[in-house]
């Protein structure tokens, strides 16, 4: 599945598209209705990480695609070897940063969003699918991350030194479903998660790393705010481990309170009764 870039607010690209060639045959104001229907914003200015960014995508005045992410690469890469006979790989590290260019498109069941930055040197496309199965409480829905794709190019010298036959490369996933979430809800995951890609560039395997994760590409509700957020396993799991420690605390001391309670009222039960005198010389005045 190819992605397509259909945004009329987008600025121009080196490969036609379908939105440039529609607006081209519509009028002039018309044109200009079209792109105002679809926004794209980096709100990545209003993150207090410096390393997270936001964005958004909004048809019709309405936010439809929402995301939030800190994104960094790991892209190996050929040199020459200290003999300029063998070649080593080395591992560029390539931030996603603020300010980046951004496209998106928003469906009833298929979402993208294109992120690129250093003149198109770097693209991240993402595809989100809505697809609906069966359960047994039913027909339900659920959106995932289906596709991910990296475009870079060794010849940009900012992450790659001394690349041999530097040139352009694609990687990508390949059945890829992550981000699996119910519809109508956003996905949240602060843990660090992995992705791989299979790079164009003799098979390598570009690792993608994404941390502070909070994404919904279908069915927001209201502008600008996120839908009840799906948490990641791995948040999920922490989260037990950092209550599980004040629940069994809280546990121990209800068990305290009651062995209390319990040695209270015996104890009081008891002294009420009439005790037996130690004495046996008293026994006989008894009675």
């Amino acid at each position: 599945m190819e992605f397509k870039q259909i945004c009329g607010a987008c600025p121009p690209s080196d490969a036609p598209w379908r939105g440039r060639a529609l607006s081209a045959a519509l009028p002039a104001d018309a044109a200009a209705r079209l792109a105002a229907e679809q926004e794209v914003e980096n709100l990545s200015g209003l993150s207090p990480s410096p390393e997270k960014d936001i964005f958004v995508v909004r048809e019709n005045r309405t936010t439809c695609l929402m995301a939030e992410f800190a994104a960094r690469f790991i892209v190996p890469y050929d040199v020459w070897a200290s003999n300029y006979v063998d070649l080593i790989t080395e591992q560029a590290e390539i931030p996603l940063p603020r300010g980046a260019e951004m496209r998106g498109k928003c469906g009833a069941n298929e979402s993208e969003l294109e992120v690129s930055w250093l003149e198109r040197a770097y693209t991240l496309r993402l595809l989100f699918l809505k697809e609906g199965h069966n359960t047994s409480r039913g027909p339900e829905a659920q959106w995932r991350l289906a596709r991910t794709q990296f475009a870079y190019d060794t010849g940009e010298r900012t992450y790659f030194k001394d690349a041999v036959s530097p040139g352009k490369h694609t990687a990508s996933s390949h059945r890829l479903s992550a981000f699996v979430t119910p519809a109508g809800k956003s996905y949240e995951c602060q843990a660090q998660q992995s992705i791989t890609l299979l790079s164009s560039d003799h098979q390598k395997s570009v690792e993608l790393l994404l941390s502070e994760v909070r994404v919904q590409p279908f069915d927001i509700s209201a502008d600008f705010v996120f839908s009840e957020e799906h948490k990641c396993p791995v948040d999920q799991r922490e989260q037990l481990e950092e209550t599980l420690p004040l629940i069994l605390g809280l546990i121990l001391g209800l068990v305290i309170v009651i062995t209390l309670c319990v040695y209270h009222l015996h104890h009081k039960l008891t002294a009420s009764q009439a005790q037996l005198p130690r004495d046996r010389s008293q026994y006989k005045h008894m009675g």
